[in-house]
């Protein structure tokens, strides 16, 4: 399945029936009033929240939605049918903006959490709202009004309470595969992974805690190089991150720095994010050098450093307590 982020859209929501001129016409009233009945409301358009998407590729090939019409009204005061209002379905996650004027418009995080993007028309008024003394056989009626018509634009930002980060190669896939039943594809190329992942992970409670893996970042990606720039809307709403830093890499420390300049680049507080530093593949280094790699990250880094193994499993343990620490205050 394709993995779409961003979605523009018009939506139009359905005009309002017409009202009508009628007259009352029973065998003993043969004075009848007015008797035309309002036209029926048109459709809105809504939102709607779901869990059981993760992507907006509904939207990638239908660029346009409209709700019904509503129903011109009938004789004997009868009101028209409203238009069938029409409900999108959306991921979790779903910010929603004016396409022209750029207007938030909504931020659907809530499942089920619903947003009126297009409201319908008002039915027209049938002729019997204009008696009057001076007119007792009104001839017109209104016709109704045309329904909201806008273009929206569809930006998803993944629910996930850690986000992995770190330069392509650094272990980050691995690192999700290992901690949850997350599946990424994982090669020894640059830029495996593609597209966001996610992976429950789970605490000693057996509560499950959302772990985001995005596509390596490499510098320069904020002003658009690589793959990282369009994913890192999907760390924002994260209340940590999990940076990985490759141990055999041939400057971990420069590689840290990148990072955090990338951050730091992108804006939205990324860089003050809490952070825990993930070391990872010393199992490829001995001993000494392990201590000594991490004393000087943390020397030069000021930051929590956990020489990990996502191959092995060593370190993920004591690392996964830090973040369960780390949260709780947040969560709680």
């Amino acid at each position: 399945m394709q993995f779409i982020d961003q979605a523009e859209v018009g939506v139009i929501a359905g005009d309002g029936g017409d009202g009508i001129v009628a007259f009352r016409r029973e065998k003993y009233v043969p004075a009848g009033g007015p008797a035309g009945g309002n036209g029926g409301p048109g459709g809105s358009v809504y939102l709607r929240a779901v869990t059981r998407l993760q992507t907006l590729l509904d939207f990638r090939y239908a660029h346009q939605f409209k709700a019904g019409n509503g129903q011109r009204g009938g004789p004997k005061n009868m009101t028209g049918a409203a238009g069938d209002d029409l409900y999108l379905d959306v991921p979790c996650g779903t910010v929603v903006y004016d396409a022209t004027t750029q207007e938030l418009l909504g931020d659907l995080v809530t499942p089920d959490q619903v947003l009126l993007v297009a409201q319908g028309g008002k039915g027209g008024l049938g002729n019997r709202h204009f008696l009057s003394n001076r007119n007792r056989a009104p001839e017109h009626a209104l016709p109704g009004l045309p329904g909201e018509e806008r273009r929206i634009r569809l930006e998803l930002k993944l629910l996930a309470e850690v986000g992995i980060i770190g330069l392509p190669n650094a272990g980050k896939s691995t690192l999700i595969s290992a901690l949850s039943a997350a599946r990424p594809k994982i090669a020894d190329y640059p830029f495996t992974t593609l597209i966001p992942n996610l992976g429950v992970v789970r605490r000693p409670t057996g509560d499950g805690t959302v772990f985001a893996d995005i596509p390596g970042l490499i510098e320069g990606a904020h002003t658009g190089l690589g793959l990282g720039h369009e994913f890192l809307r999907h760390i924002e709403r994260t209340r940590l991150l999990l940076h990985v830093v490759d141990a055999t890499a041939e400057d971990p420390i420069e590689n840290y720095h990148i990072i955090q300049q990338e951050l730091q680049a992108y804006g939205h507080t990324l860089a003050d994010r809490p952070q825990i530093l993930a070391l990872n593949k010393i199992d490829a280094l001995d001993s000494a050098t392990q201590a000594d790699l991490v004393a000087t990250l943390k020397a030069e880094t000021d930051a929590s450093v956990h020489g990990i193994s996502a191959v092995t499993g060593a370190g993920l343990q004591p690392m996964l307590q830090h973040i369960w620490d780390t949260l709780d205050p947040a969560i709680n």
